[in-house]
């Protein structure tokens, strides 16, 4: 496991892609604070449409970095769902704005997924996160799934769990206002 995070690790520094097994699936992700790696992120999955994109954070201590205000609810939303869980939070700071809703808002997700843990954390900083199929096509629940112009397009595939096959490959998303507002938007 630590080789993989070394080898993807210095990708994400370099601003390289990575393709990745997350708890959701395999995705492509890449340094959530450098622009033209999203872009290329974006490029590769054949898009333009940065609401699809994730940032994902190692714990409680990181997401302070990413939003002003980590309203209460937002801890026991974490610890009581049992499926990942992607938060959409208010008042975003310390990311490109590419990343940042025209609201000010950001979708963040503490993965249940050591690989993803470790990667934050040596990082010291969120990935950006998104699933790695082409547009239009259907999320791979396997990484013989995978359309070959995506493996292609990243710049480090990850050389773990290549044979898992995922059953749920969407997280739950939940919108959480600072004013202690919650809208579940999918469950």
């Amino acid at each position: 496991m630590q080789n993989e995070v070394n080898k993807a690790l210095q990708t994400l520094k370099s601003g390289g892609v990575i393709l990745l097994p997350s708890d959701i699936g395999w995705s492509l992700g890449c340094n959530a604070s450098n622009e033209d790696a999203i872009k290329k992120m974006l490029s590769i999955k054949k898009t333009k449409n940065t609401n699809l994109l994730t940032c994902l954070v190692a714990d409680d201590r990181m997401l302070k970095k990413y939003i002003r205000e980590i309203p209460f609810a937002a801890q026991s939303i974490i610890d009581a769902t049992d499926k990942p869980t992607t938060i959409i939070y208010d008042e975003a700071k310390n990311l490109p704005s590419v990343l940042i809703a025209k609201d000010k808002t950001i979708p963040i997700r503490i993965p249940d997924n050591e690989l993803c843990y470790w990667l934050c954390r040596r990082l010291n900083g969120a990935i950006a996160h998104i699933s790695a199929n082409v547009i239009e096509k259907t999320t791979p629940k396997s990484y013989k799934e995978i359309a070959p112009e995506v493996l292609k397009g990243v710049d480090y595939i990850v050389n773990l769990h290549k044979d898992k096959v995922y059953v749920k490959s969407t997280p739950s998303i939940i919108k959480l206002s600072n004013s202690g507002i919650v809208k579940i938007i999918k469950a």
